[in-house]
């Protein structure tokens, strides 16, 4: 592990905390003029960042699988628009950036929040298992193909949502794709380990263009994200109880749960920086050596394996930024 790579996980004491809910992170700061791009911007954790950055003045294109279903979610807020956007189908993606190139904007804020967690066994496109497909190789996509937009005034933030579920595995790169047997949760871990690697390659290949690049672990907060779970697994899990109420003390409102991302996108306390995983509105820790379910792992942020995934799926996607940023 490359110990600069781990200097860069130290707390920030940015003023924040886990109690902390979108619209305290921007309070006092003035979005007016700002575009941010937010997949899945209609529901949960997006659908609270969406309104938060409305309610601090920016403009939101919101993507969306079910467009239908986003304009009605969005139809009580102003400055949003939905577009079409199928993270799981590269053709889709690349329509998405076709359009928005055309439109000749530029982007301030990337928030690449949409995803899917613990789902059955699928297979997508020329049979990638979904949840990295969704999670990692789409985004990674839609990054690239947006990059004019992301550099065209000076650079931006893009922010990724990973989670501490990227405990549950590395990157298995003797069978990335579940070929020899399915189990959800390491294949939900593995896409946001990849998620947080991709971050950390982001961060260095775009910081000489102004793109910088954060990983969030948005918190436990129950959402649509869990909707392939069913009912008894959360409440043996102890998520939920009978009722369907939060059971653990420990899980976020959504307010709460988009407030890391928020913060990420928006800190002037993070200018020139770059690259690394955050928590609870703060820069987090390395993960301790053990069982502790907290902070980040070293595999997770560790810049060998960044490169070696970002090659890897610009090879899948047949995505890349160019050698010398520019189109």
């Amino acid at each position: 592990m490359n110990k600069n790579t781990t200097a860069l996980q130290q707390k920030m004491n940015s003023g924040f905390d886990k109690s902390s809910t979108a619209d305290e992170v921007l309070h006092g700061l003035d979005l007016s003029g700002r575009l941010a791009v937010v997949t899945g911007g209609y529901s949960g954790l997006g659908l609270e960042t969406t309104r938060a950055l409305v309610r601090a003045g920016a403009q939101v294109v919101v993507t969306a699988r079910r467009p239908e279903v986003a304009r009605e979610a969005l139809m009580d807020v102003q400055n949003v628009e939905v577009d079409e956007l199928d993270l799981a189908d590269l053709s889709s993606v690349r329509a998405f950036a076709e359009r928005f190139l055309a439109s000749e904007r530029s982007i301030d804020m990337l928030i690449l929040n949409a995803g899917i967690m613990a789902c059955p066994e699928t297979r997508v496109g020329p049979g990638w298992e979904a949840q990295f497909a969704t999670n990692h190789l789409g985004h990674f996509a839609l990054t690239n193909l947006l990059w004019p937009a992301l550099i065209s005034e000076g650079g931006a933030r893009v922010v990724s949502l990973s989670s501490t579920g990227h405990h549950f595995s590395p990157i298995r790169w003797h069978d990335m794709h579940f070929e020899q047997g399915y189990e959800k949760f390491p294949a939900y871990g593995q896409s946001k380990t990849a998620v947080s690697l991709f971050t950390v390659e982001l961060d260095r290949l775009g910081k000489q263009h102004g793109v910088r690049a954060f990983a969030v672990h948005p918190g436990g907060i129950i959402t649509p994200l869990q909707r392939h779970m069913p009912k008894e697994e959360m409440v043996a899990l102890g998520w939920i109880d009978e009722a369907g109420n939060v059971a653990n003390p420990a899980f976020k409102s959504p307010e709460q749960g988009a407030a890391t991302q928020v913060w990420a996108a928006t800190s002037p306390k993070l200018e020139g920086m770059g690259g690394v995983y955050c928590e609870d509105c703060d820069i987090s820790e390395v993960a301790p050596e053990g069982g502790a379910f907290y902070g980040v792992k070293p595999y997770a942020i560790d810049p060998e394996q960044a490169t070696r995934l970002w090659a890897l799926s610009a090879e899948l996607t047949h995505t890349n930024i160019p050698v010398d940023g520019q189109k």
